[in-house]
């Protein structure tokens, strides 16, 4: 089955939702190594309390998650054999090219 212009489209929206927020939940999350509590409990609680209050790593998680409703979406009339290589390949492309824009080292020479 031939995916329309329409659901490559899609896919190609979701991975630059996945892979374009990437890098940027990993920036705002790089908090969280300070947050140190006694208990497993206290420790969650404080963790998600960082995050949640924390719009540097809300705004770009919930653009994830609007690729992945959008995924969702998506695959009701997708072919899974065409879906999931196109979203997750190109997720990596767009992680990539986002990191390297921000300034992460990618790795290689």
């Amino acid at each position: 089955m031939a995916a329309s212009l329409g659901q490559v489209l899609a896919l190609v929206l979701v991975a630059a939702l996945w892979g374009g927020t990437q890098p940027l939940l990993k920036r705002a999350s790089s908090r969280l190594q300070q947050v140190r509590e006694r208990t497993w409990a206290r420790q969650l609680l404080q963790e998600m309390k960082t995050l949640f209050l924390n719009t540097e790593y809300l705004m770009p998680f919930f653009l994830n998650q609007c690729g992945s409703l959008l995924y969702y979406l998506t695959l009701a009339s997708t072919d899974l054999t065409l879906a999931v290589p196109i979203s997750n390949s190109l997720a990596i492309v767009f992680t990539l090219i986002v990191g390297k824009f921000l300034g992460e080292d990618i790795g290689g020479k």
